[in-house]
Protein backbone atom coordinates (compact mmCIF):
# COMPACT_ATOMS: atom_id res chain seq x y z
CA UNK A 1 0.00 0.00 0.00
CA UNK A 2 2.94 2.52 0.76
CA UNK A 3 4.44 1.51 -2.63
CA UNK A 4 0.90 2.67 -4.46
CA UNK A 5 1.10 5.81 -2.89
CA UNK A 6 4.95 6.83 -3.21
CA UNK A 7 3.97 5.48 -7.37
CA UNK A 8 1.11 7.98 -7.62
CA UNK A 9 2.84 11.06 -6.50
CA UNK A 10 6.15 10.38 -8.82
CA UNK A 11 3.69 10.04 -11.78
CA UNK A 12 2.42 12.94 -10.52
CA UNK A 13 5.43 14.94 -10.64
CA UNK A 14 6.07 13.46 -13.60
CA UNK A 15 3.29 15.08 -15.38
CA UNK A 16 3.78 18.47 -13.70
CA UNK A 17 6.99 18.50 -15.59
CA UNK A 18 5.93 17.30 -18.65
CA UNK A 19 3.01 20.07 -18.55
CA UNK A 20 6.14 22.57 -17.82
CA UNK A 21 8.03 21.83 -20.44
CA UNK A 22 5.74 21.80 -23.28
CA UNK A 23 4.82 25.61 -21.56
CA UNK A 24 7.95 26.61 -21.81
CA UNK A 25 8.53 25.36 -25.49
CA UNK A 26 5.40 27.12 -26.55
CA UNK A 27 6.46 30.23 -25.05
CA UNK A 28 10.00 29.82 -26.36
CA UNK A 29 8.28 29.53 -29.62
CA UNK A 30 5.78 32.68 -29.35
CA UNK A 31 8.84 34.71 -28.60
CA UNK A 32 10.78 34.22 -31.20
CA UNK A 33 8.22 34.83 -34.33
CA UNK A 34 7.57 38.27 -31.95
CA UNK A 35 11.29 39.15 -32.19
CA UNK A 36 11.51 38.17 -36.08
CA UNK A 37 8.40 40.44 -36.77
CA UNK A 38 9.92 43.07 -35.21
CA UNK A 39 13.24 42.72 -36.30
CA UNK A 40 12.00 42.81 -40.12
CA UNK A 41 9.83 45.81 -39.67
CA UNK A 42 13.07 47.55 -37.91
CA UNK A 43 14.85 46.26 -40.62
CA UNK A 44 12.32 48.12 -43.10
CA UNK A 45 12.43 51.54 -41.48
CA UNK A 46 16.20 51.30 -41.20
CA UNK A 47 16.62 50.92 -44.68
CA UNK A 48 13.80 53.32 -45.78
CA UNK A 49 15.56 56.07 -43.56
CA UNK A 50 19.11 55.10 -44.93
CA UNK A 51 18.57 54.83 -48.47
CA UNK A 52 20.25 56.54 -50.78
CA UNK A 53 19.77 59.78 -51.93
CA UNK A 54 19.20 58.60 -55.28
CA UNK A 55 16.51 56.02 -54.72
CA UNK A 56 15.14 58.68 -52.49
CA UNK A 57 14.70 61.52 -55.04
CA UNK A 58 13.50 58.80 -57.34
CA UNK A 59 10.41 58.11 -55.06
CA UNK A 60 9.86 61.46 -54.86
CA UNK A 61 9.98 62.23 -58.33
CA UNK A 62 7.14 59.69 -58.94
CA UNK A 63 5.38 61.06 -55.97
CA UNK A 64 5.56 64.22 -57.38
CA UNK A 65 5.02 62.79 -61.46
CA UNK A 66 1.43 61.49 -60.02
CA UNK A 67 0.68 64.43 -58.35
CA UNK A 68 0.91 66.71 -61.39
CA UNK A 69 -0.18 64.13 -63.67
CA UNK A 70 -3.51 64.28 -61.75
CA UNK A 71 -3.43 68.05 -61.98
CA UNK A 72 -3.13 67.48 -65.90
CA UNK A 73 -6.22 65.42 -65.55
CA UNK A 74 -8.19 67.90 -63.30
CA UNK A 75 -7.50 71.37 -65.70
CA UNK A 76 -6.14 69.59 -69.17
CA UNK A 77 -7.70 67.70 -71.27
CA UNK A 78 -8.25 63.98 -70.48
CA UNK A 79 -6.06 62.03 -72.49
CA UNK A 80 -5.79 58.23 -72.60
CA UNK A 81 -8.52 55.29 -71.53
CA UNK A 82 -8.27 55.88 -68.06
CA UNK A 83 -9.70 59.45 -68.58
CA UNK A 84 -12.95 59.82 -67.12
CA UNK A 85 -15.29 61.59 -70.22
CA UNK A 86 -16.41 65.07 -69.61
CA UNK A 87 -19.99 65.64 -68.89
CA UNK A 88 -22.60 65.87 -71.97
CA UNK A 89 -19.48 64.48 -73.99
CA UNK A 90 -21.69 61.85 -75.79
CA UNK A 91 -24.50 64.26 -76.48
CA UNK A 92 -24.81 65.28 -80.35
CA UNK A 93 -24.58 68.63 -81.65
CA UNK A 94 -25.62 69.07 -84.82
CA UNK A 95 -26.35 72.60 -86.93
CA UNK A 96 -29.32 72.33 -89.43
CA UNK A 97 -29.88 74.56 -92.15
CA UNK A 98 -32.59 74.36 -94.91
CA UNK A 99 -33.47 76.67 -98.14
CA UNK A 100 -36.78 76.80 -99.28
CA UNK A 101 -38.86 78.48 -102.43
CA UNK A 102 -42.52 78.45 -102.37
CA UNK A 103 -44.89 79.79 -104.87
CA UNK A 104 -48.00 81.46 -102.99
CA UNK A 105 -51.18 83.60 -104.42
CA UNK A 106 -50.92 86.10 -101.61
CA UNK A 107 -47.29 87.11 -100.38
CA UNK A 108 -48.44 89.20 -97.32
CA UNK A 109 -50.66 86.19 -96.15
CA UNK A 110 -48.01 83.80 -96.72
CA UNK A 111 -45.35 85.99 -94.41
CA UNK A 112 -47.94 86.28 -91.76
CA UNK A 113 -48.49 82.25 -92.06
CA UNK A 114 -45.12 81.14 -91.52
CA UNK A 115 -44.23 84.17 -88.93
CA UNK A 116 -47.15 82.54 -87.12
CA UNK A 117 -45.83 79.17 -87.65
CA UNK A 118 -42.63 79.78 -87.05
CA UNK A 119 -43.17 81.56 -83.35
CA UNK A 120 -46.04 78.53 -82.15
CA UNK A 121 -42.91 76.04 -83.16
CA UNK A 122 -41.06 78.26 -80.09
CA UNK A 123 -39.20 80.39 -82.53
CA UNK A 124 -38.55 83.66 -84.13
CA UNK A 125 -38.19 85.26 -87.46
CA UNK A 126 -34.55 86.87 -87.66
CA UNK A 127 -34.64 88.64 -91.01
CA UNK A 128 -37.67 89.58 -92.86
CA UNK A 129 -37.50 91.41 -96.52
CA UNK A 130 -40.23 92.04 -98.42
CA UNK A 131 -39.53 94.09 -101.93
CA UNK A 132 -42.13 94.97 -104.50
CA UNK A 133 -41.48 94.22 -107.88
CA UNK A 134 -44.51 96.39 -109.54
CA UNK A 135 -47.86 98.05 -108.39
CA UNK A 136 -49.04 94.28 -108.56
CA UNK A 137 -46.34 91.88 -107.48
CA UNK A 138 -43.77 91.55 -104.64
CA UNK A 139 -41.45 89.11 -102.94
CA UNK A 140 -40.50 87.83 -99.02
CA UNK A 141 -37.39 86.72 -98.12
CA UNK A 142 -37.38 85.53 -94.50
CA UNK A 143 -34.87 83.87 -91.64
CA UNK A 144 -36.53 82.01 -89.08
CA UNK A 145 -34.92 80.11 -86.16
CA UNK A 146 -37.05 77.32 -84.64
CA UNK A 147 -36.13 75.03 -81.95
CA UNK A 148 -34.07 71.35 -83.49
CA UNK A 149 -36.72 69.61 -82.05
CA UNK A 150 -39.18 71.04 -84.01
CA UNK A 151 -37.28 71.58 -87.29
CA UNK A 152 -38.97 68.86 -89.52
CA UNK A 153 -41.80 69.65 -88.57
CA UNK A 154 -41.99 73.50 -89.11
CA UNK A 155 -40.33 72.60 -92.47
CA UNK A 156 -43.10 70.50 -93.48
CA UNK A 157 -45.97 73.04 -92.66
CA UNK A 158 -43.43 75.98 -94.57
CA UNK A 159 -43.30 73.41 -97.70
CA UNK A 160 -46.87 72.73 -97.69
CA UNK A 161 -48.28 76.69 -97.47
CA UNK A 162 -47.85 77.01 -101.54
CA UNK A 163 -46.22 75.48 -104.51
CA UNK A 164 -42.83 74.14 -103.53
CA UNK A 165 -40.31 75.22 -106.49
CA UNK A 166 -37.22 74.56 -105.17
CA UNK A 167 -35.66 72.48 -101.33
CA UNK A 168 -32.50 72.32 -99.61
CA UNK A 169 -31.28 70.68 -96.13
CA UNK A 170 -28.21 70.38 -94.76
CA UNK A 171 -27.03 69.22 -91.40
CA UNK A 172 -23.29 69.40 -90.01
CA UNK A 173 -21.81 67.67 -86.71
CA UNK A 174 -20.37 69.89 -84.68
CA UNK A 175 -19.79 67.33 -81.47
CA UNK A 176 -16.04 67.22 -81.34
CA UNK A 177 -16.30 70.95 -81.70
CA UNK A 178 -18.13 71.64 -78.94
CA UNK A 179 -16.63 69.23 -76.78
CA UNK A 180 -13.25 70.75 -77.31
CA UNK A 181 -14.23 74.28 -76.65
CA UNK A 182 -15.92 73.44 -73.63
CA UNK A 183 -12.24 71.45 -72.72
CA UNK A 184 -10.31 74.82 -73.65
CA UNK A 185 -12.52 77.09 -71.88
CA UNK A 186 -12.14 74.93 -68.79
CA UNK A 187 -8.57 74.56 -69.06
CA UNK A 188 -8.11 78.70 -69.51
CA UNK A 189 -10.29 79.25 -66.31
CA UNK A 190 -8.27 77.30 -64.10
CA UNK A 191 -4.86 78.50 -65.63
CA UNK A 192 -6.21 82.86 -64.86
CA UNK A 193 -7.48 81.14 -61.53
CA UNK A 194 -3.33 80.23 -60.74
CA UNK A 195 -2.24 83.31 -62.07
CA UNK A 196 -4.49 85.41 -59.75
CA UNK A 197 -3.42 83.24 -56.98
CA UNK A 198 0.49 84.23 -57.97
CA UNK A 199 -0.76 87.58 -57.84
CA UNK A 200 -2.26 87.27 -54.31
CA UNK A 201 1.36 85.80 -53.47
CA UNK A 202 3.22 88.45 -55.71
CA UNK A 203 5.31 90.96 -53.26
CA UNK A 204 7.65 92.93 -55.72
CA UNK A 205 6.04 95.46 -58.35
CA UNK A 206 7.49 93.98 -61.06
CA UNK A 207 6.17 90.73 -60.83
CA UNK A 208 2.57 92.23 -60.22
CA UNK A 209 3.16 94.01 -63.35
CA UNK A 210 4.06 91.00 -65.50
CA UNK A 211 1.14 88.73 -63.90
CA UNK A 212 -1.24 91.48 -64.43
CA UNK A 213 -0.06 91.47 -68.19
CA UNK A 214 -0.44 87.43 -68.32
CA UNK A 215 -3.45 87.28 -66.66
CA UNK A 216 -5.25 89.69 -69.28
CA UNK A 217 -3.45 88.08 -71.93
CA UNK A 218 -5.46 84.85 -70.68
CA UNK A 219 -8.52 86.64 -69.79
CA UNK A 220 -8.97 87.73 -73.46
CA UNK A 221 -8.55 83.90 -74.45
CA UNK A 222 -11.20 82.90 -72.04
CA UNK A 223 -13.45 85.49 -73.18
CA UNK A 224 -12.95 84.62 -76.62
CA UNK A 225 -13.38 80.98 -76.30
CA UNK A 226 -16.79 82.18 -74.19
CA UNK A 227 -18.18 83.57 -77.06
CA UNK A 228 -17.14 80.26 -79.58
CA UNK A 229 -18.93 78.29 -76.99
CA UNK A 230 -21.86 81.00 -77.29
CA UNK A 231 -22.11 80.84 -80.89
CA UNK A 232 -22.10 77.05 -81.20
CA UNK A 233 -24.95 76.81 -78.77
CA UNK A 234 -26.93 78.73 -80.27
CA UNK A 235 -26.60 77.24 -83.60
CA UNK A 236 -27.00 74.12 -82.42
CA UNK A 237 -29.96 74.86 -80.12
CA UNK A 238 -31.77 76.79 -83.03
CA UNK A 239 -32.18 75.21 -86.45
CA UNK A 240 -32.41 78.23 -89.53
CA UNK A 241 -34.41 78.06 -92.09
CA UNK A 242 -34.40 80.25 -94.93
CA UNK A 243 -37.60 81.11 -96.95
CA UNK A 244 -38.30 82.77 -100.35
CA UNK A 245 -42.33 83.66 -101.18
CA UNK A 246 -42.83 84.75 -104.76
CA UNK A 247 -46.61 84.93 -106.11
CA UNK A 248 -47.56 82.99 -109.42
CA UNK A 249 -46.63 84.78 -112.60
CA UNK A 250 -44.32 87.40 -110.97
CA UNK A 251 -42.76 89.25 -114.11
CA UNK A 252 -39.06 88.16 -114.75
CA UNK A 253 -36.45 90.49 -115.92
CA UNK A 254 -34.66 87.71 -118.25
CA UNK A 255 -38.15 86.50 -119.82
CA UNK A 256 -39.06 89.79 -120.35
CA UNK A 257 -36.36 91.09 -122.26
CA UNK A 258 -36.52 88.05 -124.46
CA UNK A 259 -40.11 88.19 -125.00
CA UNK A 260 -39.73 92.59 -126.00
CA UNK A 261 -41.86 93.50 -128.68
CA UNK A 262 -43.53 96.55 -130.25
CA UNK A 263 -45.75 96.93 -127.65
CA UNK A 264 -43.29 96.61 -124.85
CA UNK A 265 -41.16 98.99 -126.63
CA UNK A 266 -44.05 101.54 -127.05
CA UNK A 267 -44.77 101.21 -123.27
CA UNK A 268 -40.94 101.59 -122.54
CA UNK A 269 -40.99 104.82 -124.46
CA UNK A 270 -44.37 106.11 -123.03
CA UNK A 271 -42.94 105.68 -119.79
CA UNK A 272 -39.73 107.00 -120.59
CA UNK A 273 -42.08 110.20 -121.99
CA UNK A 274 -43.90 110.30 -118.80
CA UNK A 275 -40.95 110.44 -116.49
CA UNK A 276 -39.28 113.57 -118.62
CA UNK A 277 -42.71 115.85 -118.58
CA UNK A 278 -42.04 114.54 -114.44
CA UNK A 279 -39.00 116.20 -114.33
CA UNK A 280 -39.77 119.51 -116.47
CA UNK A 281 -42.61 120.02 -113.91
CA UNK A 282 -40.54 119.22 -111.03
CA UNK A 283 -37.44 121.80 -112.76
CA UNK A 284 -40.80 124.00 -112.94
CA UNK A 285 -42.13 124.04 -109.98
CA UNK A 286 -38.21 124.35 -108.13
CA UNK A 287 -37.88 127.71 -110.48
CA UNK A 288 -41.32 129.25 -110.52
CA UNK A 289 -40.54 131.15 -107.40
CA UNK A 290 -37.60 132.53 -109.06
CA UNK A 291 -38.87 133.63 -112.04
CA UNK A 292 -42.14 135.66 -110.57
CA UNK A 293 -39.79 137.87 -107.87
CA UNK A 294 -37.60 138.63 -111.49
CA UNK A 295 -41.05 139.20 -113.53
CA UNK A 296 -42.41 141.78 -109.96
CA UNK A 297 -38.93 143.51 -110.48
CA UNK A 298 -39.17 144.07 -113.89
CA UNK A 299 -42.46 145.35 -113.69
CA UNK A 300 -41.54 147.66 -110.95
CA UNK A 301 -38.72 149.21 -112.70
CA UNK A 302 -40.01 149.55 -116.17
CA UNK A 303 -42.46 151.57 -113.79
CA UNK A 304 -40.44 154.01 -112.74
CA UNK A 305 -38.92 154.74 -115.33
CA UNK A 306 -41.91 155.61 -117.49
CA UNK A 307 -42.86 158.26 -114.81
CA UNK A 308 -39.20 159.56 -114.39
CA UNK A 309 -39.15 160.28 -118.23
CA UNK A 310 -42.79 161.99 -118.42
CA UNK A 311 -43.18 165.82 -118.34
CA UNK A 312 -45.97 168.20 -117.18
CA UNK A 313 -48.31 169.92 -119.59
CA UNK A 314 -48.55 173.60 -119.28
CA UNK A 315 -52.21 175.08 -117.91
CA UNK A 316 -54.84 176.21 -121.31
CA UNK A 317 -55.35 179.51 -120.24
CA UNK A 318 -52.53 180.93 -119.18
CA UNK A 319 -51.28 184.61 -120.65
CA UNK A 320 -48.31 184.78 -121.89
CA UNK A 321 -45.86 187.33 -120.72
CA UNK A 322 -44.83 190.57 -122.51
CA UNK A 323 -42.30 190.24 -124.73
CA UNK A 324 -42.68 186.93 -125.74
CA UNK A 325 -42.87 186.45 -129.25
CA UNK A 326 -45.63 184.67 -130.77
CA UNK A 327 -45.41 181.47 -132.01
Amino acid sequence: MEWDSRTDRSFARGRAALAAGVLGLLLAVGGCGASGDSSGSNEKAADSKYAPSGERAGAGADADGAASSAEDRTDGKPSGAKAAPKPGAAATHVIRTATLSVEVKSVPKAVAAARGVAEGAGGLVATENTERLDDTYETSHLVLRVPQDRFQEVLRELAGSGKLLSRTSNAKDVTDQVVDVDSRIATQRASVARVRELMDRAEKISDVVALEGELSSRQSDLESLLAQQSSLKDRTSLATITLDLTPPDAPDDGGRDEDAGFLDALGGGWGAFVTMLRWVAVAFGAALPFLLTGALALLVWRALRRRGTARPAAPAGTPEKEGTPAP
